[in-house]
């Protein structure tokens, strides 16, 4: 048995040797390999798809160089945590990530991420991108550190079968909130085992809760989190605890999913898997990516989704202009900041993101495009039936406060939300709680009252 033992060591130890002595190495001695992590889902796989592409055409391209795939299956929140914890040591780090935009400061702040600015001016493509795209990858010191894959925009997603057999007219564009209520309730009495209108809220669905949801709310009341003039947090807000009110009625009403199902992370599955394709759900707020769960390849491929389904902007509160109300995201490519192959990793990326293959992410994930090329595509403008209407909203839109306090405000924000659904405060108790929150985040001299 010690033999046998001793041989298969033996055996171990040659193969390592085998291996390393094949892998081909840098001049500073190091191995060329590319490591790049990202997030795939059951649901999100065009990104692998884009990833696998670039791999086989940077590898041809690159005799010797390995680029080595690391996905990560996770939900956003997760994927977030799970990258952190890799960026922390440079020998987990990868060489090549997706970075969500609202992370790029804080993760510059960290040193997670390499300054791109000296390689982006080399890059004669770099000219094709949308300038404010672009900011989504700048930090504090006005310099670039990320790439941007494609953007979004929020709107309300409606299922036009469910809102004619409650006799609304279609095309259905709310100009209030009271429209949306009176609607949902319409709803409400034309089929009780219809959930009306689904706004996501709780912290179990993450930063979802804020962007898709919240934020529509309390941009559409003339507020803000965060005031850029004075570079502090707003609190005592009157447009918070309206936006809390009116979750309030919408869960109190049972105009929406009960607090169990909303507090459920995957409740997004039976939205786009079962409640909308089913005809049980009226309304939801959502990306203006929602139409790559439906299509063919998607997780939820539904043929009727172009006929069967609508969209129309998030109102303003009492309909002042601009009338409506978006939230814009997305995500970016960085290269960390402890990559021992600086260069080959910026090529790797700018091969991931060329016009072939954005043209390909952008239009399997329903993204909007970021790239002017990608924009002006025929393949592109006709993607799905919706293009034209979620990327209209773009002239109305929003973007989160990219500060490295940024993931704990929200995380606030999404506490004041689960607070008022359940019950367990009011709306101006859950506002206060917030306020107090903030300071304790931020501290006091960092708040102003607005």
């Amino acid at each position: 048995m010690l033999r046998r033992v001793s041989k298969a060591v033996s055996l171990m130890a040659a193969a390592v040797l085998a291996l390393a002595a094949c892998t081909p190495a840098d001049p500073a001695g190091g191995t060329r390999t590319i490591k790049v992590a990202y997030q795939k889902t059951d649901s999100f796989t065009a990104l692998d798809t884009m990833f696998q592409d670039a791999k086989k055409e940077f590898e041809a391209a690159n005799q010797g160089v390995t680029v080595e795939l690391q996905p990560i299956q996770a939900n956003d929140d997760d994927y977030g945590t799970k990258l952190a914890l890799a960026l922390r040591s440079p020998s987990t780090a990868p060489d090549v990530f997706y970075e969500d935009t609202f992370k790029v400061r804080s993760d510059v702040d960290a040193g997670y991420l390499l300054n791109l600015d000296s390689r982006l001016a080399g890059w004669g493509e770099w000219a094709k991108f949308d300038a404010r795209a672009k900011e989504a990858g700048k930090a504090d010191d006005g310099g670039t550190y990320a790439v941007p894959l494609g953007t979004d925009t929020r709107a309300i997603w409606y299922n036009k079968k469910v809102f004619q057999a409650a006799g609304i007219t279609l095309p259905w564009r709310p100009a209030s909130w009271q429209d949306i209520l009176d609607t949902a309730r319409k709803i409400k009495a034309s089929n009780p085992d219809v959930i009306p209108f689904n706004l996501y809220a709780g912290k179990g669905t993450g930063e979802g809760t804020v962007m898709q949801g919240f934020y529509e709310l309390l941009y559409g009341t003339g507020a803000g989190l965060y005031d850029k003039e004075s570079r502090k947090w707003v609190v005592g807000s009157a447009g918070f605890k309206d936006s809390l009110t009116f979750l309030q009625t919408l869960y109190r009403e049972n105009l929406a999913v009960a607090p169990a199902q909303a507090l459920d992370p995957n409740i997004w599955k039976k939205v786009f898997g079962e409640w909308f394709p089913k005809a049980q759900l009226g309304a939801t707020v959502e990306g203006s990516y929602a139409p790559s769960f439906w299509q063919k390849g998607g997780s939820y491929e539904w043929p009727a989704y172009g006929d069967d389904m609508g969209v129309a902007p998030f109102p303003t509160q009492n309909g002042a202009a601009p009338g409506a109300v978006s939230m814009s995201g997305g995500w970016t490519l960085a290269v960390g900041a402890e990559t021992k192959q600086p260069d080959l990793a910026f090529n790797f990326l700018t091969t991931a993101l060329n016009a072939k293959n954005s043209l390909g992410f952008t239009v399997a994930s329903s993204q909007i495009a970021v790239r002017t090329d990608v924009a002006a595509d025929p393949g592109y403008q006709a993607a799905n039936p919706f293009v034209k209407d979620v990327s209209g909203l773009v002239a109305v839109t929003n973007y989160r406060p990219a500060t490295s306090d940024y993931p704990r405000i929200s995380a606030a924000v999404q506490e004041a939300t689960e607070a008022v659904i359940t019950g367990s405060r009011t709306p101006e108790q859950a506002a206060a709680d917030y306020d107090t929150a903030v300071a304790g985040i931020v501290g006091g001299d960092k708040t102003i009252r607005k």
